[in-house]
């Protein structure tokens, strides 16, 4: 199952609406994602990344809400890189 992970937003790079880019930390994984669909995103924001698209902005109560529950249900793990052999 898809599912879109809430994320503070941390940094933004380029001027390009299409091509700019954010990095943004998922409980302390920080991974880089398209900010295209969210161009009204600034840093600080709490946004909805699903497969590498920031899809929404969402608030901080909304974030924590969701981080809480997938934490409980361990779905977490895939966000973590895997070991380097």
């Amino acid at each position: 199952m898809c599912l879109a992970i809430p994320g503070r937003l941390v940094s933004i790079e380029g001027d390009d609406p299409l091509l700019r880019a954010g990095r943004v930390d998922f409980a302390g994984v920080v991974k880089v994602v398209n900010l295209a669909y969210v161009p009204e995103a600034t840093i600080g924001d709490f946004v909805l990344v699903h497969v590498g698209f920031a899809i929404a902005r969402v608030d901080e109560d909304e974030a924590a809400r969701v981080l809480a529950y997938l934490t409980a249900m361990g779905d977490l793990a895939e966000l973590e890189e895997p070991p380097v052999s």
